[in-house]
């Protein structure tokens, strides 16, 4: 008999969530986590009182209730909203797209001469949409198109726009009214005391290894376990037998600077092509500038947050999902499927961006599936 009834393999959200679901059925769990911390790309550390995401910013947003209701056992939430600024050479407008961010770019007023603006710019585009550039002056027009989309995107892709599919910018908002929500999301919030924390209490009564990689031990590992949640890279995991799957990945530049305010906004988008990070996250205004005690935090703390082309060794953040690649994951997951006692779970396991109230939901019905 094995030691453990499941092996999880990565203690962000989708192996914390199973972890604490298996473990509330009885079975017995270990987690084991590369990093030498939990929480994966979803860790806060707590720099000056302030919760730094250290992997990039995280807002968490749903319209699933099950998720949000879950979630209330391991964090209360305050009431941030997310409302980004992009600034173009200087000039800032609001983001999502709004009756602020056109009158800014046109003079306009109304509803309804933003209306007509947009309608005269998005006439050059005939038929269906071929590519981004296309599919963002059908939206938006020629104008917006050119500040602040186009820098940011090529930045964040590595990619002209005419050479990356349209499907990535369709759900963007755009919005005749002032409502600077950036989420259509019945829920939205920060957890207090941040997502290290609420990772933590997924985990309480677990047990954690730290600083294991499981693909260096990998039999002994499989030995201890009937089954193993795989939260990695699947093409990791096969020793990249058939080759690599692409991501983008992130560097992140962090200062602590001596002032209580650098831009007054959680996120700011450099939207300009010369500006070589993309955007700039002050971390404090996650928690409206005060600490877990609610006192005003004297000091910030700022990521420059630079977008780069993956290459093996880096850190994996969205897998590029085109047709080459999504081919390549086909393959993976074919292989998959032959391993008996392995669950290939998560963003890397199955190369896929999902958002976190995706994740949970997806690890919350998987472990339904596996202990029913």
């Amino acid at each position: 008999m094995a030691e453990y009834d499941f092996l999880i393999v990565g203690s962000g959200l989708y192996g914390s969530v199973f972890a604490r679901e298996a473990a509330d059925s009885g079975k017995k769990v270990i987690v084991i986590d590369k990093r030498p911390n939990i929480a994966g790309n979803v860790y806060t550390a707590n720099i000056e009182g302030i919760h730094v995401h250290k992997y990039g910013a995280h807002i968490f947003h749903t319209n699933i209730t099950e998720v949000w209701n879950y979630l209330q056992r391991f964090a209360t939430f305050n009431r941030f909203t997310n409302s980004p600024v992009a600034n173009f050479k200087g000039e800032l407008y609001s983001l999502p797209f709004n009756m602020y961010t056109f009158n800014k770019m046109w003079g306009v007023i109304t509803p309804e001469e933003a209306h007509a603006k947009i309608k005269e710019q998005r006439k050059e585009i005939k038929g269906e949409p071929k590519n981004l550039e296309e599919q963002a002056i059908s939206l938006v027009g020629r104008d917006i198109f050119e500040k602040l989309i186009k820098g940011y995107t090529e930045k964040q892709w590595g990619r002209d726009c005419k050479d990356l599919p349209s499907f990535i910018i369709r759900r963007l908002p755009v919005r005749y009214t002032f409502d600077n929500n950036y989420f259509n999301a019945l829920y939205q919030g920060i957890p207090n005391g941040g997502y290290t924390k609420m990772v933590a209490n997924m985990l309480k009564g677990i047990e954690v290894r730290l600083n294991e990689d499981y693909l260096q031990n990998k039999e002994l590992w499989d030995s201890l376990a009937e089954k193993v949640i795989f939260t990695g890279p699947i093409d990791a995991y096969f020793n990249f037998r058939l080759g690599n799957l692409e991501y983008r990945s992130l560097r992140f530049e962090n200062e602590i600077l001596d002032k209580p305010n650098f831009q007054g906004n959680a996120a700011v988008n450099y939207t300009d092509s010369e500006t070589p990070w993309t955007r700039i996250i002050e971390h404090k205004w996650f928690q409206f500038g005060v600490d877990d005690n609610g006192i005003d935090i004297p000091k910030t703390v700022i990521s420059k947050e630079y977008s780069l082309e993956w290459k093996p060794g880096d850190e994996p953040y969205y897998p590029v999902n085109d047709e080459k690649n999504n081919s390549l994951y086909l393959n993976y997951k074919e292989l998959a499927e032959k391993e008996e006692k392995v669950i290939f779970g998560g963003r890397l396991g199955e190369y896929r961006y999902y958002d976190m109230d995706v994740v949970i939901a997806a690890a919350l019905a998987k472990a339904k599936e596996q202990l029913n």
